[in-house]
């Protein structure tokens, strides 16, 4: 007869198993799934202490905190060059870093659908901390939830992160000034694009994939080469139409874009034509706009192209004086038209 071993408790089947209402009821089926699939993927000293939350150390003296939090409901969950899990600790980590500050600790929290395979929670809470190690920002708590089947659509994600910002820096999308001038860091409408090709079955010469990244690196080294940068934005939802038209808002500016010199791939324009879509409206994930004074525009803008992330970055317009905050973009024939804000929803699902 096979002894049982005192204490043992059945691992979790990670190949075919599926999340059921105990894995969300705060009993041993739910200190199961956070040990082995969480716990054990985030492993940290901070979320070792396993209490209600983390007990974390204080910045340098004199700095301030930096908080953002997000929800990641895309769909489908898995995306060419990207999921679910890296995208949440990129998106957050990039509120923060926008800001200017240097992000230091990620929380997570994770609504599960009953039925969701284990296999594909184990292959998203993975890359989540591949993410998160990878960018230096741990994962230090979390939260977990289970709701019945068909009230979810799979599993939805929110994440927290916490940054320093030194003292003496200021970045808002309230400082753009007249003649200033707006960078990005790359081809824009990457993501947007690939999560609807993907739901589309659209199919490319160039597979097209998700720009997702952590940008805190490239702004790190933006800053030291030019501390005097005014606004940091990372053009999520809405594209970059809708984040400089914030950001116009917010400064009570106008803005003036070069069509020509917006970076655009081409199996994303031929994608957005095909669609009927306006690329300069497509999300992305891994993209910077920056707005700098006129004077430091050309360091900036080397400062961005010295980094892997910034190698496509481009000097796309200039920050003009409107009473309206329209943004206006010069077309490749000469001619101007406005960039409105969006109406309504252009892609739904896909961050």
């Amino acid at each position: 007869m096979n002894k049982i071993k005192k204490g043992y408790v059945r691992p979790l089947d990670l190949k075919s198993g599926r999340i059921d209402m105990g894995h969300g009821a705060g009993g041993k089926a739910m200190a199961q799934l956070i040990d082995e699939i969480f716990a054990r993927a985030f492993a940290n000293d901070y979320l070792a202490q396993g209490d209600d939350g983390a007990v974390l150390p204080a910045p340098e003296p004199g700095e301030r905190l930096v908080m953002a939090t997000d929800a990641h409901v895309v769909s489908p969950l898995f995306f060419p060059g990207g999921d679910i899990g890296c995208l949440s600790v990129h998106g957050t980590i990039n509120d923060v870093a926008v800001m200017g500050a240097r992000p230091l600790y990620l929380a997570a929290s994770f609504i599960l659908e009953e039925g969701f395979p284990l296999a594909d929670l184990k292959r998203i809470v993975d890359s989540m901390a591949a993410a998160s190690r990878a960018a230096g920002v741990p994962v230090v708590t979390g939260d977990t939830k289970v709701v019945e089947q068909g009230k979810g659509d799979g599993v939805f994600i929110s994440t927290t992160a916490v940054g320093a910002l030194p003292a003496g820096r200021s970045l808002s999308g309230a400082n753009a000034q007249l003649g200033d001038v707006i960078l990005v860091s790359g081809s824009l409408g990457d993501h947007g694009m690939a999560i609807m090709a993907q739901r589309e079955s659209l199919a490319f010469d160039s597979e097209i994939t998700s720009d997702t990244a952590a940008l805190h690196g490239l702004i790190a080294d933006l800053l030291i080469a030019v501390p005097s940068v005014r606004v940091l934005r990372d053009p999520t939802r809405g594209g970059l139409a809708t984040t400089l038209n914030e950001i116009a808002t917010q400064s009570g500016v106008g803005m003036t874009l070069e069509e020509k010199a917006i970076p655009v791939r081409e199996q994303v324009d031929a994608a957005c034509e095909l669609l009927g879509l306006d690329p300069l409206y497509v999300a992305n994930e891994g993209k910077l706009v920056a707005i700098v004074p006129a004077d430091v525009a050309d360091a900036a803008l080397a400062a961005l192209r010295d980094h892997p992330l910034g190698r496509e970055a481009a000097r796309i317009g200039e920050v003009t004086t409107d009473p309206n905050c329209f943004v206006q973009i010069r077309t490749r024939f000469g001619g101007k038209r406005m960039v409105d804000w969006l109406s309504g929803e252009q892609l739904p699902r896909i961050c």
